[in-house]
């Protein structure tokens, strides 16, 4: 028996917005398109660079996060794993794709302005969405989703205002 690891990380940038749908059981569901920039130098020396369009799929709660707080060109780091798609083409052709289904989706870049998240004022001032040294996680299902819906928990507290005055630091 060999051992096999399934894991991927990916930083770019979306695509287009995200857009939400309900899968069959109900569950919402979020396809992404991630753009993932690549730049190297070639033998000549001349910098290279190039794009890779990679199809991320977000679960549950993670998907409305995304997109609440998300739009074109956002920036985000997604965590999943390899999934390998194949179908048939209703004139019998088989296709093939790879995808992401992600389990984490951490928000990276500045926060939209109220003006930009659907719902104004109105939405939770720091619910799954932070910059990226605080970031708190967009994270997908381990097991299928519960039947009941989730009982709703309160936005978590924005951290406190720290001033530093430089006189009195020791160096």
């Amino acid at each position: 028996m060999s051992a096999s690891y399934n894991r991927v990380i990916l930083i770019g940038n979306l695509c287009r917005d995200p857009e939400v749908k309900q899968a069959p059981s109900g569950t919402p569901v979020c396809d992404l398109r991630l753009a993932v920039n690549e730049s190297y130098k070639t033998q000549s020396g001349e910098l290279h660079e190039s794009v890779h369009f990679v199809d991320v799929t977000v679960w549950d709660r993670a998907a409305t996060n995304c997109q609440t707080y998300l739009r074109k060109g956002s920036q985000v780091l997604v965590e999943g794993r390899l999934q390998y798609d194949e179908w048939k083409t209703p004139q019998g052709e088989t296709r093939s794709k790879l995808r992401v289904p992600a389990d984490r989706v951490p928000f990276l870049g500045p926060r939209p302005s109220t003006g930009d998240v659907p719902g104004g004022s109105g939405a939770p001032p720091n619910d799954g969405y932070a910059p990226a040294a605080a970031a708190p996680i967009a994270t997908a299902p381990t097991a299928s989703p519960p039947s009941a819906a989730p009982v709703a928990s309160p936005p978590p507290m924005p951290p406190p205002e720290l001033t530093v005055d430089t006189e009195d630091l020791p160096f």
